[in-house]
């Protein structure tokens, strides 16, 4: 019987201190690369609070590593979404939201669909805690991760929280139980 292929990636829980502190450095990262002041999101409180919201069993702080060097590759969140009133009024009630945050993808790491399956693990868990629908929001111009989400069965979305400025866009899938 033929040995199978060596795995290229690992995903997994942040859980450790290790973990939490490499998740740190990927959101910190992200918010370099993404060029934007993040604090009306109150982003200094979530990164000094990790896990925080992403903390299981209702939420999920993933890492891509290297499964040789355990080096992190990215990373991407998932957290339980408590929709306000006039944001539920296209949706239905009794459903579980979830929204995905800060995917994100180091620059030597790009180019091996590490992206692709983080969204997919993190769709996943998702599923295994019981949400429903998975939202999002990214900025017009990441059209990279546009096509990505597109890809995946996401769809542009009504606005589903008070966003601060401009050039954001919505999107939501829907996820199978």
């Amino acid at each position: 019987m033929p040995n199978p292929p060596p795995q290229d990636l690992v995903i997994r829980q942040a859980i450790s201190v290790s973990d939490i502190d490499a998740a740190t450095s990927c959101f910190r990262a992200y918010t370099e690369w993404l060029n934007m002041d993040l604090a009306f999101q109150d982003f200094g409180t979530e990164i000094s609070t990790l896990p925080g919201k992403y903390a299981a069993p209702k939420g999920a702080l993933l890492l891509a590593c290297d499964p040789c060097s355990q080096e992190v590759l990215g990373c991407i969140a998932m957290r339980p979404l408590d929709l306000q009133p006039e944001f539920r009024t296209k949706r239905r009630a009794d459903a579980k939201y979830c929204e995905l945050k800060r995917l994100y993808v180091y620059p030597s790491a790009r180019g091996r669909n590490i992206a692709r399956r983080l969204v997919v693990e993190a769709l996943r868990a998702a599923k295994d805690q019981g949400y429903n629908e998975a939202l999002l929001d990214t900025l017009e111009s990441m059209t990279a991760a546009i096509s990505l989400y597109r890809s995946l069965g996401f769809e542009e979305t009504e606005r589903y929280y008070p966003n601060h400025g401009q050039g954001f866009i919505n999107m939501s899938k829907k996820i199978h139980q």
